[in-house]
């Protein structure tokens, strides 16, 4: 007869990935910010990683969702990074009467 361990952790783990994933299925939260004020923007990235770490933070030693923590993070990041530069863009144009 051939033993096969491991899987025990392995079913625990995806368990847990399954769980942490239904938590942040939907809604994240909202942030708003002055896409003129670069504290405003610094400030709405953080509540958007304190908003992952609350939901996903107890999954963090899992090591299929530690990946995805820091991955959504820099996605979300990189999101409001663009946002406000669309709005100062939007913004200039609207200032040359456009």
């Amino acid at each position: 007869m051939i033993k096969i361990t491991g899987l025990d952790k392995l079913t625990k783990t995806l368990e847990q990935a399954q769980k942490a994933l239904r938590e942040v299925d939907g809604e994240l939260g909202t942030v708003s910010f002055d896409p003129d004020d670069p504290a405003s923007i610094e400030a709405a990235i953080q509540s958007v990683g304190a908003m992952i770490d609350e939901r996903l933070g107890p999954y963090e030693r899992n090591p299929v969702i530690a990946p995805l923590i820091e991955g959504m993070k820099e996605q979300y990041r990189q999101g409001i990074l663009d946002r406000a530069a669309e709005a100062r863009l939007g913004q200039d144009g609207d200032a040359d009467g456009d």
